[in-house]
């Protein structure tokens, strides 16, 4: 039996199960997709908000700012890339700039540091290609970028290297109450049973919720469209940019990645539990992209996508142990500011939740840090020299457009959590997010994939089952 099971691999339960393998507790996640990161922690922004938008008094507005101050180190622990670009809410109108003072004085509240006005000459100096009407912004120095799905890959990988298991391909379908804790089934028969049970299932957490008799968490989706520019377009904008917000979120924001992409979006669709994009949606972030900058590069596009985000009807993040069903503890409706606030939540969960219920003994054991990937075109000679005379495999390209070498995507297979289909490698290497989006790279990468799993290059699939690339041998 483990001590502590946790149902879902996004990145609020993976830094929570980071978190526990720092004390002696045997402890395991769950997942329903193939891989880890695969709901919203894989399809969001990656801002790390600075905390002046969350309500005074709310979980929200305590865990974002905490979490804001923790997330540089965590990310330093984990090899993961993270800036502090700081953010700018820009005012277009009178009734924006009523709002992004309302704004400052909350984030003060909230204890958010160095927030300032600005208006127009300084607006223009930070920011070249701001719009004509932009007339004033609310400068946040302490908001940043992260990469989402970079972040939980690290922290679920770093807590497997610390002892913790993770079952991929379970979809949870029944939980039973035993004396000794619970007892979790999949939809394939497997069962694990654990004293406490951690849910984290994100969009699906009130479902999970109703299987031990909490029917008053009620989650709905919405979803956000987006549009990714090439890197060649990364010094469009240098901060984060944000129209004043509304009750649907934090609107259509342009900002770069902390891979130097250019990102639009997203979009606020309503109880629409669905990835596809649209042409609407589309439509809607140009339009609004251009309302922000003068002569967004559109042209440098290589990709749009769409991910869903789980609200809650409390408007708030939902972090306690169930009032029905001791030991069972929800984090739910873990919607933005959840990236930034998931360092803090996972420390109060262990700490204050977890931590009474079991005791809490040291793992002198514990290793936080993870060996940061190479991400080898950002070498220098000497160093890329050293490497390939120990393993010749990181001297050879794979992926052109982002310059991956197989070395790289070996290790992404080998190492916690493997990467097991070909968009398992591209989010843990690159490779394919390139302008060709895989279209050269694609086949090496999923011969690499059958050879290291043992495998027919039939069985290799693009994400997960049913997804395959190839159906048969034709000679």
């Amino acid at each position: 039996m483990f001590d502590v099971s946790i149902i879902g691999g996004g990145i609020v339960g993976g830094l929570i199960l980071r978190e526990l393998t720092k004390y002696k507790l045997n402890v395991c996640l769950v997942e329903k997709a193939g891989d880890v990161a695969m709901g919203a922690s894989k399809a969001n922004s990656g801002i790390v908000h600075a905390g002046f938008d969350a309500p005074v008094g709310s979980l929200k507005a305590k865990f974002n700012v905490e979490g804001n101050k923790m997330m540089e180190g965590i990310c330093a622990q984990l090899g993961v890339k993270f800036r502090r670009n700081g953010s700018l809410v820009v005012a277009f109108t009178e009734e924006d700039f009523k709002v992004i003072n309302d704004l400052k004085a909350r984030g003060e509240v909230n204890g958010v540091e160095g927030l300032e006005i600005i208006d127009q000459p300084p607006l223009r100096r930070m920011e070249k290609n701001i719009s004509d009407e932009a007339f004033a912004a609310l400068y946040a120095p302490t908001g940043g970028i992260v990469c989402p799905y970079e972040l939980t890959i690290a922290a679920i990988g770093n807590a497997m290297d610390n002892g913790a298991k993770l079952f991929t391909d379970f979809e949870v379908v029944d939980i039973e109450k035993i004396e000794s804790g619970y007892i979790v089934t999949s939809k394939d028969g497997q069962e694990i049973a654990s004293k406490i049970v951690i849910n984290c299932a994100g969009l699906h957490s009130g479902e999970i919720a109703k299987m031990i008799g909490d029917s008053d968490i009620k989650i709905g989706a919405r979803k956000g469209e987006y549009i990714l520019l090439d890197r060649e377009s990364g010094d469009f904008v240098q901060h984060t940019l944000f129209f004043t917000p509304t009750k649907l979120g934090k609107g259509i924001l342009v900002t770069q990645t902390v891979d130097n992409n250019i990102l639009l979006g997203p979009t606020a669709e309503e109880d629409v539990n669905s990835t596809e994009t649209s042409a609407n949606g589309l439509a809607f972030v140009i339009e609004k992209a251009k309302q922000m900058t003068k002569n967004p590069p559109l042209f440098n596009t290589i990709t749009s996508f769409a991910g869903v985000r789980a609200y809650s009807d409390k408007h708030d993040f939902i972090i306690e142990e169930s009032k029905k069903a001791k030991g069972f503890i929800h984090c739910a409706g873990i919607e933005s500011p959840g990236l930034t606030a998931s360092p803090a939540i996972a420390k109060y969960v262990v700490e204050n939740l977890v931590g009474g219920l079991l005791p809490l003994e040291q793992n002198e054991e514990f290793n936080g840090i993870r060996k940061p990937d190479y991400f080898f075109k950002h070498l220098s000679i000497e160093e890329k020299n050293e490497i390939i005379q120990k393993d010749p495999s990181y001297g050879k390209i794979i992926c052109r457009c982002e310059q991956v070498t197989e070395g790289e995507i070996l290790r992404a297979i080998r190492e916690n959590p493997p990467a097991k289909d070909i968009d398992g490698v591209k989010r843990r290497t690159r490779s394919g997010m390139g302008r060709c989006q895989g279209g050269f790279c694609q086949p090496y990468v999923a011969e690499l994939i059958a050879k290291e799993r043992g495998m027919s290059l039939t069985n290799v699939t693009k994400n997960g089952k049913g997804s395959n690339l190839l159906t048969g041998v034709t000679k």
